[in-house]
């Protein structure tokens, strides 16, 4: 009995030594120190500002007119009067337009045909062909907003006008034809602002990233020390290692605690982005999320022989991360391979619960899917950081070792 006590006493001294000895050894590097602090500090308040205003407004178009009437020049004041097009010329020709669109003076050209105001007497359909800049997405969309809002403005013009002319009982079939329409109410962005689309997940992902790079740059000053010490690192702590990798997660997690605050809450307030779920329902979902990011870090430390190599990791993990978060193309639509891939990456499940409870007013218990899947990964990624760090000491002590 007193041997199973001396052992359970002795893991929680070496559990709270390396805590606390971890956070010496932060607080004295200032390389870390930058990256814990100012990565999470300015990342997303730079990336926010750069995002404002959120839309696109006034994209300049340029215009064919082939038809030469009063319709054809209502229809222009109309396409320019929208807060998402401006009409920057009129082009002679469709060659000429492109030529804009190729100088970029335009991203757009809009042909109106010889026969639109013929066929607008007729009650006919008119066809705008439109060439589009697709090399923005988001200028696409709006332009197509903009036509979509004067078509139907037309529309309703032309259905009106017509209505004088259609006797009582034509008319009441033509109400009745009519009589189904849609609404759309945009949940969780309801402005339709870049900025409150990409930023609710990209925080997550700057969290995940700037917490590995912290702490495989910790992991690569251990190796440098075991280098320099026979294949020991003084600075550590002898003892279960089980205990040393939880106490240095902690140490961190710690740390991250009130940027995860900063991030997830006082961010989205000061740039008035869309909030509508309870910080006690997000904020318990970091509490794993920041655990799997640590554990995750020191699991990646054979990557690293050195402090200088945690950024070529950094910077070849952050770009696959992001294309496998579902932030830019969603999860569900990726292959069966790339789907399983994403799904252990801790800032995957982390944008998916945040975003649904923070944009579309969840709770915790409807986002217990990411919820349990992070603490999964916490658990994994911790059982494979102590292998990985027994698995390098026995390393550099036969390859260092005198």
């Amino acid at each position: 009995m007193a041997k199973i006590t001396y052992k359970i006493r002795f893991w929680f001294e070496t559990f709270f030594r390396s805590c606390t000895r971890q956070f010496r050894m932060v607080l004295a590097d200032a390389g870390v120190m930058l990256f814990f602090l100012a990565l999470p500090l300015a990342y997303p308040v730079v990336y926010t500002l750069i995002y404002n205003p959120e839309v696109v407004r006034e994209i300049p178009i340029a215009i064919v007119d082939n038809s030469r009437t009063a319709e054809s020049r209502h229809l222009a004041r109309m396409i320019d009067a929208t807060e998402n097009a401006s009409v920057a010329g009129y082009a002679a020709s469709l060659a000429e337009a492109r030529k804009w669109a190729m100088e970029r003076k335009v991203y757009a050209v809009i042909v109106i045909p010889g026969d639109y105001a013929k066929k607008l007497g007729r009650h006919e359909q008119a066809v705008l062909p439109t060439y589009c800049d697709m090399g923005l997405m988001i200028r696409y969309r709006n332009l197509l907003f903009a036509l979509t809002d004067v078509t139907l403005q037309l529309g309703a013009d032309i259905r009106a006008e017509a209505i004088d002319n259609i006797p009582a009982g034509a008319l009441l079939a033509e109400v009745t034809e009519k009589s189904v329409d849609t609404q759309a109410f945009m949940l969780g962005n309801p402005t339709q602002g870049f900025a409150s689309f990409i930023m609710t997940g990209l925080v997550i992902l700057i969290l995940q990233q700037s917490m590995v790079l912290g702490v495989m740059m910790l992991g690569g000053g251990s190796t440098e020390r075991r280098r320099k010490n026979s294949g020991i690192d003084p600075l550590e702590i002898n003892g279960p290692m089980s205990a040393s990798v939880l106490g240095r997660a902690l140490c961190v997690v710690t740390i991250y605690a009130p940027l995860t605050v900063y991030i997830l809450h006082y961010v989205p307030l000061m740039f008035h982005l869309p909030m509508f779920g309870s910080p006690w329902q997000y904020l318990p979902l970091a509490l794993p999320f920041l655990f799997a990011s640590a554990f995750l870090g020191m699991m990646l430390r054979p990557l690293v022989s050195e402090r200088e190599s945690s950024f070529l990791v950094f910077v070849f993990t952050s770009v696959i991360f992001l294309f496998l978060s579902g932030l830019t193309w969603p999860r569900s639509a990726m292959s069966p391979l790339w789907h399983a891939v994403s799904s252990i990456v801790p800032a995957s499940w982390g944008m998916q619960g945040f975003i649904g409870i923070n944009s579309n007013a969840g709770t915790l218990e409807l986002a217990s899917e990411p919820y349990m899947w992070l603490w999964g990964l916490a658990a994994l990624y911790f059982i494979i950081a102590v292998i990985v760090e027994k698995l390098c000491i026995r390393h550099d002590l036969r390859r260092y070792g005198k």
